[in-house]
Formats: C-alpha cells, structure tokens, sequence
C-alpha cells in the first residue's frame, strides 16, 4: 500500500495534495485514533493508496508512517526551496552529520531506490513545459522511518508552489508509484559530487541501477573523518539496501571504509557496462578475464549460463592485422557472438580473449577477424591451421629498377597511374607484386 503525506504547514504540499483527491475516486473515513494534526481525522482511501494530512512539516515527522495501516511505501508530497527555477524533484531522507534540520545525527530513513528512480521517470513524462527534472542528495529529516520512503517536491518558489500545472505533475507522478516495488537488487548508495547529483542522477536515467542513499561532498564535511564515521557509512548502506558504491572524486579513506564493510565501489563506466547482464556473469568473468575498470566489455550473448562459459584467447597476429583495418567494425562483431570480450584502449580495441557459451563458438570470432582481412587483401583463404592472405601491390624496388626516381611519381604509380621516364611509359601493372602473408590459428 502506498502511504501519502500532506503537511497543513507546506503550502504546496497542500496544493499536491488537492490535485491528488481531484485524479482519483477517493473514500473518505474519519480515524478517531489519533490527534488531526498527527494523521488522523479525515483519511482518504483508494484500494492501494491512503493520504493523511500532518499538521507539522514534514521534515518533522518522525514516526509518520505509524499513522498508515501498513504501507509498502511513504511518500512526502513537499515543496522544494531553492534558486533552481521550475524544478521537479525527489530524494530519501537522513543526516550524515548533524540533524540540523529535523531526524537525528548520522541516522537515516528506510531509502526506495526502486520508486526513486520510477518517480523520476514520471517527472519527465508528466512536467510541464518549462519544469527541469532532477534528483538530490540525502540532507534533512525525518530519519525515524522503518519503511521505504522519500520526498517528492515540487520547486523552487511561491510561484511554482501555486502553480496548478506543477502540483499536478507531482500528483500524478506520485500516483504513478501504485504497486512499484520500493527496492531493487541493484542498488548503489553514493559519496560525493553536488547537491543536484548530475552523475548520479545520469546513472538513475541511462542504466538499470538504482540510488539509495547520497552524500554529497558538502555532507561528507559535515560527516567528518571517514574511518570515525564507520557507523554512519554502514547505516546509510544498509538504509540504502545497496550492494554497490560509488564515490565521486578521489577519496581513498573512504574508500577503504566502504570496501571494508563489505560493500564493493565501483566506477559510472561499471554501472553503465553492466546494465543488463547478470550479476553472476559479472563477477565470474571480472574473477576470471579483467575487471570493467580494467577493459572487460559485455556482448550481446550474455543470456547463458555463467557456469558454462568459456574463456578463449583469439590469434594474436591475425587479431592485430584485423584491428589495423576495422578496429570498430572488429569489436562491434565480435562483441555481438561474445557473452564479454577484454578490451583496451577505454574499451575501444579488442584485445586477445573472449567469452563465448562454448569452444566451439571461438570459430565464429575467427571468421570475424578474417573477413576483416578481406577489406584490405585480393584474396584470402584458410590453408590447415592458419590464414593466408594475398594482395597485389605497389612494390617501390621494381619501380626503381624501371629508373622511376622516388617522389611524385613513385605516388601516383602507387595509386594506379601510369608515369613516363626518359621518354618511356612505365605501366602500373610493371610495378606491381603479389604479396603472402600467413596467420596461425593457434
């Protein structure tokens, strides 16, 4: 069930808060348990949705979701203050430091990195013309709340606040988390970087991994020395749900602190390559063949199972004769018959081994690599256990025993032109040879 919070202090969020009753057939119920100004008195209902209206701001309310009859999720429906223009925005709650405003110190709410990044979704389908969308890091209360929960706010100002356009995207966004599951199995929780998040917020949009928890760089001051700040590190990562950091900027104290509990960093590249392909098969070939960071690429067989995977090395010889034609065209191949292949160069030049279902796949990556050749030889062919490769080219020392100086006319018999010397023409096809070249398979 998916719990709303109106605060009666929060202007806008009483304006979302009638757009929400305006989008859906509501029931209304009075609760006679509890105080109006803490969630009781008139409740509205739909069959998976039920909003309560507070009377502190929602920063304040500790507890809230004690007021909700079992809810999967909490969403504060609130205003976002800033110099940020028509923004639409989300973020889950807690303190890395000092609870200046509201929850405690080093303490953090249940996150919902799953609905986190359905809402910004929502946000860029339903804003309204001028709007941005963006996220923001972790940075003020409520901490004590034991379920997934976060704040969905419409910004920046009065005029956003009374805006009916803006309150009505959020309402519908919000209304678009009906049985979204508030958790995701992959799940980062982030250090560093600003308040607004561009990277984070990049990773949210372009992969398949979620954001829990965030410090931004101006929370992990207000945190203070990593190592003595090992408690709050851990709770945000557990809060979080998050298998995965990442840490923007060069922080090896950190660093140390998070691997430490168990939590691997990782790199934007990291998350962006392993978009779609299962965990497993990740960490057998990073075990196995090289890590992201270090040049492993996913293909499109990654359907398989990590067990039955092979590692094979690729020729060396003919893979460089390959590259030197179609480097792009090569790896782009060779990628889509490969469950991984390692690169180097950022990823850009396939290096010598790959990751196939079976050994037997290795000879469709051989045929990759050899019809490269094709682009640059007259004829290719395999003989027994290697390749030979035949071309008929310009050959500079039967040009000089036809006494054609080196220079312009070298060039154009070069590109097929024929040139006169001492009165003679010498003919392109007299200065020409065939050329073998032999590539072992092995």
């Amino acid at each position: 069930m998916l719990g709303i919070v109106v605060s009666r202090a929060d202007s806008a969020s009483v304006h979302v808060g009638e757009h929400l009753l305006d989008l859906a057939d509501w029931s209304a119920i009075e609760d006679g348990s509890r105080p109006d100004a803490e969630g009781g008195g008139t409740v509205y209902r739909l069959p998976d949705v039920e909003l309560r209206e507070f009377g502190a701001l929602h920063l304040d309310l500790d507890r809230a979701d004690e007021a909700f009859d079992d809810p999967d999720l909490l969403v504060f429906a609130s205003r976002h203050s800033g110099d940020t223009g028509p923004l639409l925005t989300a973020h889950h709650t807690g303190n890395f430091g000092p609870a200046t405003y509201g929850g405690r110190d080093g303490a953090f709410a249940r996150a919902c990195p799953n609905t986190h990044a359905r809402v910004l979704d929502a946000f860029r389908e339903h804003a309204p013309e001028g709007y941005e969308v963006g996220m923001e890091c972790t940075h003020h209360g409520p901490t004590a709340i034991d379920v997934p929960s976060m704040f969905v706010e419409l910004g920046s100002d009065e005029g956003q606040w009374t805006d009916p356009d803006g309150a009505r995207a959020v309402a519908r966004s919000i209304l678009d988390l009906r049985g979204v599951a508030p958790d995701r199995e992959r799940t980062l929780v982030g250090f560093g970087g600003g308040h607004y998040a561009p990277r984070f917020e990049r990773i949210v949009r372009k992969t398949d991994w979620a954001v829990g928890h965030l410090a931004a760089d101006w929370a992990l001051e207000a945190m203070g020395d990593p190592g003595e700040s090992r408690g709050v590190i851990r709770r945000a990562i557990e809060r979080s749900g998050a298998t995965r950091a990442l840490v923007d900027g060069d922080r090896p104290a950190l660093e140390r602190v998070v691997e430490g509990l168990g939590c691997r960093v990782v790199s934007e590249t990291w998350a962006r390559e392993t978009t779609g392909v299962p965990l497993d098969l990740v960490e057998r070939l990073e075990a196995e063949v090289a890590t992201v960071e270090a040049g492993l690429r996913f293909g499109d067989r990654t359907d398989v199972d990590a067990a039955e995977t092979e590692v094979v090395d690729l020729p060396d010889a003919l893979l460089a004769a390959a590259n030197g034609i179609d480097r792009e065209g090569v790896l782009a191949a060779v990628r889509a018959r490969s469950a991984a292949v390692a690169t180097e160069e950022g990823g850009t030049l396939l290096a010598g081994r790959a990751v196939v279902p079976a050994p037997a796949d290795r000879e469709a990556l051989i045929e990759v690599l050899i019809d490269a050749l094709r682009g640059k030889y007259d004829a290719v062919e395999r003989e027994g256990g290697e390749v030979i490769a035949r071309e008929t080219a310009f050959d500079p020392g039967l040009a000089r025993e036809a006494g054609v100086p080196e220079g312009p006319k070298f060039g154009r018999l070069a590109s097929g032109r024929a040139v006169t010397v001492d009165g003679e023409t010498v003919d392109p096809s007299a200065v020409r040879r065939e050329r073998e070249r032999r590539f072992p398979l092995a």
